[in-house]
């Protein structure tokens, strides 16, 4: 997905879109910015307020836009009391890249993409390569065993000791194999923005 200047897309959306501009020289650099804005601008409307929330959230997963919107309509189209906003966060976390970073085995996303289209990850114990693939409550998830010597892997067990887990998941470091517990909330996996104002701004 050709997301354009990464710096600039991150100081209008938020650090956290892109893991490289987590740094204090961002930081700093995008303070100044935002002081140079409110100086120059007035104030941002309801609608653009939304539409900078779906372009945060959209590009912390690394989504393009028409696959975005599916999820869109799908979490709105929720049953069973779901709310919409939780059944989207639920969609965009339980993507096998999604997992694949919050388990550490990827420093970032688009690593974790990379990953699993060159067929180092396993779901059930075949081999997965469509990153987009959703899985389930209990799927087993583990690495290829071929690729856990692989240059990005080295050293992983250490680095996991040092990783917090998030609560929906399970991993085994000495076996690289894990799996999916329960469905992630807002709770055991923080939302990448309002999720909310984002389903505003498509059903407006």
């Amino acid at each position: 997905m050709i997301t354009g200047p990464r710096y600039k897309i991150a100081k209008r959306l938020g650090a956290s879109v892109f893991e490289k501009a987590q740094t204090q020289k961002f930081a700093l650099s995008a303070d100044r910015s935002a002081k140079n804005k409110k100086r120059g601008r007035g104030r941002t409307s309801e609608y653009g307020k939304q539409m900078l929330e779906k372009q945060k959230v959209r590009m912390t997963y690394g989504l393009p836009e028409r696959q975005f919107r599916n999820y869109v309509h799908k979490a709105l189209a929720a049953v069973h009391n779901a709310q919409p906003s939780d059944r989207l966060h639920e969609l965009l976390e339980m993507r096998l890249d999604n997992v694949v970073w919050r388990l550490g085995l990827a420093s970032t996303r688009r690593g974790a993409r990379q990953m699993v289209a060159h067929g180092h990850v396993l779901v059930a114990g075949k081999k997965m390569r469509v990153p987009s693939h959703m899985l389930s409550v209990g799927d087993r998830i583990s690495m290829r065993e071929g690729s856990r010597g692989h240059g990005v892997l080295v050293g992983f067990s250490e680095r996991f000791l040092e990783r917090p887990l998030p609560s929906w998941l399970s991993w085994d470091a000495k076996s690289m194999e894990g799996s999916v517990k329960e469905r992630p909330t807002a709770v055991s996996a923080d939302r990448a923005g309002d999720l909310v104002a984002v389903l505003s701004f498509y059903t407006r």
